[in-house]
């Protein structure tokens, strides 16, 4: 027994920080967790679970246009915003009890407070110090706002978990996952919607034939979807706010939603003072076992900045629990990591983009697939869906999916193991698909169209 108050200190319950320390007291670690906020973090509070509720909501309008060529007849719908946000209330305080449970039920000590370093093995939260032989930093992320004037008047994805009222015309700032899921979150709700960017095409990082076939399919609904246009500042008028564009443009809005980046909540924790070193953006610059430059302070989850999801904070706490207690150094596996974007419709990716592809290997053969899901032969709507894989020619294996189109995420998770596993694409060819769904589109396709 050290002689310290606690084997592990963890600052942060989100997803990384709660798995991290579970495991860890499974292994007989005694463990304490300090958090600020609230229980499961982003994730679960103002990210992954309220977001996609709010996906599921907005859908609906599509579905009832949908129900005629079906032969329903559904009357005027109606949408009530304030019973969507009881609804989503209650659901998220669930969670959060569960959360509680589960830390309890390990033996992990809560305790309720910013949590701040002194030094390599003591933390400071609300005045009481305690010592732990290891510290976890997995305090998580935060929205970031550019320097404009008038970016007080503007609200990030957190605020807009808890708006009074829905807004009547929004404007959406960003390019990311985020700006792309609120776009076709509030479009579907029935909000004016304008999402900005001030690249040539959003979502930098996917597969360029998902992100053009996104912004055709988020046209088509009505997005009013801008590339290559920027803010300059943002002004309050008698009749709500104006963003006011580089050329000059003013765009009328209800509410302003920047979703620019979000950055490591690594401020005013202690880090510099105790020697921590942090790279430009303040993410902590861990090993591949996640530890800091501080041999006793370790580093899961978005404040390292690796990859930002909440899978990926789980499996490097569970790979943490392992180095510390397990007696078995593991370190978290970041290659081929499934990802899903909620938009309408939605994304799933696994893999290299064609781009990657073509600059790791050099030759590749494309296999791509556009059709009109068979939904929508009787609802009339124009939406196409988007199948591609990426082979690596010289052995065959299928290094990259992506898909645009109803389900993508829940397909591609089942691809992601079939690329995971090395699969080739003769392997994918003999697989027997189930017909009919828009799945087995991925185990039909015959002829690389490049």
């Amino acid at each position: 027994m050290s002689g310290y108050d606690f084997d592990l200190f963890v600052i942060g319950a989100g997803s990384g920080g709660v798995r991290a320390s579970r495991m860890c007291a499974g292994h007989g670690a005694r463990v304490a967790v300090a958090e600020e906020r609230y229980l499961g973090g982003t994730c679960v509070n103002v990210g992954c679970i309220p977001k996609k509720l709010f996906v599921y909501a907005a859908h609906f309008s599509e579905d009832f246009e949908d129900a005629a060529g079906y032969g329903w007849s559904v009357g005027e719908p109606a949408f009530d915003w304030q019973a969507l946000l009881a609804n989503k209330d209650r659901e998220i305080e669930r969670l959060n009890g569960i959360y509680a449970r589960l830390l309890d039920g390990a033996g992990v000590k809560r305790i309720e407070g910013r949590a701040r370093l002194v030094d390599e093995h003591r933390v400071d939260v609300g005045g009481q110090v305690y010592s732990a032989e290891n510290v976890l930093l997995a305090a998580g992320g935060w929205p970031h706002f550019p320097d404009i004037p008038g970016i007080e008047h503007a609200i990030s994805s957190n605020e807009a978990f808890h708006l009074d009222r829905l807004p009547e015309r929004a404007i959406i700032v960003g390019g990311g996952y985020i700006a792309v899921e609120f776009a076709g979150i509030f479009h579907g709700l029935g909000v004016r919607t304008t999402q900005l960017y001030r690249g040539s095409l959003f979502l930098r990082g996917f597969d360029d034939d998902v992100r053009e076939t996104l912004a055709d399919e988020m046209r088509k609904r009505g997005i009013d979807l801008r590339f290559e246009a920027r803010v300059e500042r943002i002004e309050r008028g008698p009749d709500g706010l104006v963003a006011i564009l580089a050329d000059g443009e003013a765009l009328e809005a209800d509410r302003i939603l920047y979703a620019t980046g979000r950055r490591p909540l690594t401020a005013d924790l202690g880090l510099e003072e105790v020697g921590v070193e942090l790279d430009a953006s303040g993410a902590v610059v861990v090993d591949e076992y996640s530890r800091s430059s501080v041999p006793h302070i370790w580093a899961i989850g978005d404040v390292t900045d690796r990859i930002q999801l909440t899978p990926v904070a789980i499996h490097e706490g569970m790979a943490l629990a392992e180095t510390l207690f397990g007696g078995r150094p593991t370190r978290p596996d970041h290659i081929d990591v499934a990802s899903a974007v909620f938009s309408q419709p939605p994304i799933g990716s696994v893999g290299l983009t064609e781009a990657q592809a073509r600059e790791r290997y050099g030759e590749v053969e494309i296999y791509r697939s556009r059709f009109r899901p068979l939904k929508h032969t009787l609802t009339g709507r124009d939406e196409q869906t988007l199948m591609k894989l990426i082979v690596e020619r010289g052995g065959g294996r299928v290094v990259g999916a992506h898909m645009v189109g109803p389900d993508a995420g829940e397909i591609i998770q089942g691809i992601a193991i079939a690329v995971k596993m090395g699969a080739t694409k003769e392997q994918f060819d003999r697989t027997i698909g189930i017909h009919p769904t828009a799945a087995e589109e991925f185990v039909t396709m015959r002829e690389p169209v490049s």
